[in-house]
C-alpha cells in the first residue's frame, strides 16, 4: 500500500507523519533525532511503499526562505541521495507549531504532554502533510 511521509526537520528533532493507504489522512508517527532520521526512513521504507516525501519547508511572511532553510537544504540532499526515485514535495511550514499546540488542546491533550517538544514536531509533520494531502488532486 502506498504511503507519502510528511516530515517537520529540525537541527534536533524531526516530526514524521504518514497518509493512509489512500492518500487522504495524514496522521503522526514518531520524533526522531535528526541524526537518525535517514536510517528511520530507510527502515520504514523497507515495511511500506513510500511513493513521496513532503518535507515542511520554513518561509518568511515576505515569503522568501527564513533563515532555518539552509539546515533544510542540507537534509533534502541527504534524503535525495537515500532515496533517488522518490519525489520530493516542498510545503510551506509557516504556522504548524501554533496549529500544533491548537490542535493538543483542542484534542484535550493535558498540558504536560502538550509541552514535550516531541508531540510538537510530529503532530506539525502530520499538519504539513495534510496541508498537501489536502490540496492535491485526486
Amino acid at each position: 500500500m502506498e504511503r507519502i511521509i510528511g516530515i517537520d526537520y529540525g537541527r534536533k528533532r524531526v516530526g514524521v507523519a504518514v497518509s493512509d493507504p489512500l492518500g487522504i489522512f495524514a496522521s503522526a508517527l514518531e520524533t526522531v533525532h535528526s541524526a537518525k532520521i535517514i536510517d528511520y526512513l530507510k527502515n520504514y521504507a523497507q515495511n511500506e511503499n513510500v511513493v513521496r516525501f513532503v518535507v515542511g519547508y520554513p518561509v518568511n511572511m515576505n515569503g522568501l526562505p527564513s533563515e532555518a532553510a539552509k539546515d533544510i537544504d542540507i537534509f533534502l540532499k541527504h534524503l535525495k541521495k537515500a532515496f533517488p526515485d522518490t519525489p520530493v514535495e516542498l510545503e510551506d511550514e509557516r504556522f504548524t507549531s501554533v496549529l500544533a499546540h491548537r490542535a493538543m488542546i483542542d484534542g484535550g491533550m493535558k498540558k504536560q504532554d502538550r509541552m514535550k517538544k516531541e508531540s510538537v514536531d510530529k503532530i506539525s509533520a502530520a499538519i504539513i502533510l495534510q496541508g498537501y494531502l489536502d490540496r492535491r488532486p485526486r
